[in-house]
């Protein structure tokens, strides 16, 4: 089991995650927010640009909408993707811009929570975390 710490008097749960430059030459944190209500895992395209990964190679482009608009967007398969302390190769995550000035870099989505069963204890400020079996 691993346990993952949060500032439980935050509107929001910030988390820190990595990803991978397409050679694994270099990796890069992260700032996160988890997001149990979105469906894909999301990080904003500065950081992809930054590692060497291209649009060009996206699976699809998507358009996304909230409760905010329509937000266009593409999919593509990162080499590697950690969070709460778990690790996933060859991840598939939305790629879209997010709000400016909350300084998010991305939201863990049911993507890679679904991989995962876990356990938010808001009040105490912890995620309990392990892979989930099959």
């Amino acid at each position: 089991m691993k346990v993952t710490h949060f500032d439980p008097e935050r509107d929001l749960i910030f988390v820190e995650g990595w990803i991978w430059s397409p050679r694994a030459e270099s990796r890069r944190q992260l700032r996160l927010v988890l997001d149990t209500g979105a469906a894909e895992t999301i990080v904003v395209p500065e950081v992809l640009d930054e590692l060497g990964y291209n649009p060009r190679h996206g699976e699809q482009i998507t358009v996304m909408r909230s409760a905010v608009g329509r937000e266009e967007g593409y999919l593509i398969r990162v080499m590697r993707f950690s969070c709460l302390g778990h690790r996933e190769d060859d991840f598939r995550v939305h790629v879209q811009d997010l709000p400016e000035g909350w300084g998010i870099e991305g939201l863990i989505g049911l993507s890679f929570l679904r991989l995962l069963n876990y356990e938010i204890r808001s009040r105490e400020g912890r995620i309990l975390v392990e892979r989930a079996e099959g």
